[in-house]
């Protein structure tokens, strides 16, 4: 071990652990949030076409413009975060005030009574956006949340692990619930109202939960950041930039698959023997829901192989994936190898976001080693902002491509060639873009060890801030900074 690095170990090591209470009541604010996010990541673009009679070009064009207001909210929202400090605390407040409105819209999402196909494009287009302005004011503070608990490097995989199974629960429980009802159900927009009044009971547990059993305790210097420090913050910080971009592209390809994953079960995977109404469960539970069953290694990989090469590797599967299942709906017609590539799909998927929650929270570090300042509010909101606009990316693209291979939602069953164009695009289309998202990552500098480094900085630095305030003033004295030793340089 280096000279360098075995302080930094050392340093990792002293820091306190969390408890698995804390670790675990985490996890349920992401199901929370996921109650809203997944409902109508998975099955809103159905609602829309299949049950309200938007077409699909103008679903997408719904969800491209509410996705990009989402992206610019979060900003606002990071803002808010950055400027608030309560007794609760900088986050966990925010949990109480805005999860139950956030909930309440999600119902009005899926819950349109009015008449006229300009009326309904109107009332979907101002649910959607205020959910998603609703979803920012609850989750820019929740994701920050994970940075300000603990310090710790596998804690913090720990607490990505626990929201990736608190969203692979709620993905699951709309699986069972919803998926299986969305060819059987004789009322189907009933069926969607229902389902999203009781996830906002269940969902407002969830918050509640995460409310009392987390606490902040990561000390910081400032508890109310300026505008002109965030920015100078952000500026600094170029492996938030690169983390970002790498999170804008596998997050389209990942909304892609999400969005049309029940056009695919029910229009794509239903006509081959052995196929029926329990596609639709499977198919959400391997691919979107895989989080619930890969989330728990995502520790095991960060000690083993690190995120960054966590993250390609997984990256590489969801590549391997999405051509596997391309070529096994155009060459081999074969259901058993059309779920062997979506389950790799998903597997890659939910790896992807073990790793890149836990490396967004390293960023925060690495602003305030560049800068001295903690900025967890605009940092995650900076971060939040290209997945929104990669989310909306997705998601406009899967309702572009049910358009482009002129998808209709008032039949039972679509003609052989619209069913092939879905299969084809879906698998193509996502594996382009998770390898642009690999090449961006492969470039990323914030490596354990660099991280082990720039942590032993930070702590060394505030030793010296609390001897200087303690250290009796000298007349006509200011009070001098920390010093900045060799390897505090960046």
């Amino acid at each position: 071990m280096s000279s360098v690095s075995s302080p930094a170990i050392r340093t990792a090591g002293a820091m306190p652990r969390l408890r698995w209470r804390s670790v675990v009541g985490y996890g349920f604010g992401d199901a929370g949030c996921n109650v809203a996010f997944q409902m109508t990541g998975l099955f809103l673009l159905v609602f829309y076409t299949d049950v309200v009679g938007i077409e699909p070009a103008h679903a997408g064009n719904i969800f491209l413009f509410v996705k990009i207001w989402d992206a610019f909210a979060d900003l606002v929202a990071g803002r808010i975060v950055d400027r608030t400090m309560t007794r609760w605390g900088k986050f966990r407040p925010f949990l109480l005030w805005y999860s139950v409105p956030l909930l309440a819209a999600n119902l009005l999402c899926f819950w349109i009574p009015v008449d006229g196909y300009g009326a309904r494009l109107a009332w979907a287009t101002v649910s959607y956006a205020l959910l998603g302005l609703l979803y920012s004011m609850v989750n820019i503070p929740y994701g920050s949340l994970a940075g300000a608990m603990s310090q710790h490097p596998v804690d913090r995989s720990r607490l990505a692990s626990a929201r990736m199974v608190g969203s692979g629960v709620t993905i699951l429980l709309l699986s069972i619930v919803l998926a299986p009802q969305l060819k059987s159900s004789d009322d189907l927009a009933t069926t969607f109202a229902l389902t999203a009044v009781a996830f906002l009971v269940v969902g407002a547990a969830m918050f509640a939960t995460t409310f009392f059993t987390s606490r902040e305790t990561v000390v910081r210097d400032v508890d109310r950041v300026s505008l002109r420090q965030t920015l100078h913050t952000l500026r600094a910080n170029g492996p938030l930039l690169r983390l970002c971009v790498s999170s804008f592209f596998y997050l389209t390809a990942q909304n892609v698959v999400s969005a049309i994953s029940v056009y695919v079960a029910n229009d794509v995977l239903a006509r081959y023997p052995g196929g029926g109404n329990w596609l639709a469960t499977v198919v959400i539970i391997i691919t979107t829901g895989a989080v619930i069953y890969v989330g728990p290694i995502g520790p095991m990989v960060t000690r083993l192989l690190g995120k960054r090469r966590g993250f390609v590797l997984a990256g590489l599967g969801s590549v391997v994936g999405g051509l596997l299942f391309a070529a096994s709906n155009s060459l081999w017609h074969s259901l058993p190898l059309s779920l062997l590539g979506l389950f790799l799909v998903g597997f890659g998927m939910g790896l992807l976001n073990t790793m890149t929650w836990a490396m967004e929270a390293d960023t925060v570090e690495f602003g305030e080693f560049r800068t001295g300042l903690r900025t967890e509010g605009a940092t995650y909101a900076a971060f939040s902002f290209t997945r929104k606009v990669g989310q909306a990316v997705g998601a406009a693209l899967a309702s572009y491509i049910l358009a482009l291979v002129a998808y209709d939602g008032t039949r039972a069953e679509q003609d052989p060639a619209v069913a092939d164009g879905i299969a084809l695009w879906a698998g193509l289309l996502p594996a382009a873009i998770f390898l642009i998202a690999v090449g961006v990552m492969a470039t990323y500098p914030l490596t354990e060890k660099r991280f082990a480094q720039l942590m032993t900085v930070i702590v060394r630095r505030r030793v010296h801030r609390v001897a200087d305030d303690f250290a009796p003033p000298r007349s006509g004295d200011r009070p001098a900074p920390a010093p900045i030793e060799e390897g505090d340089r960046p």
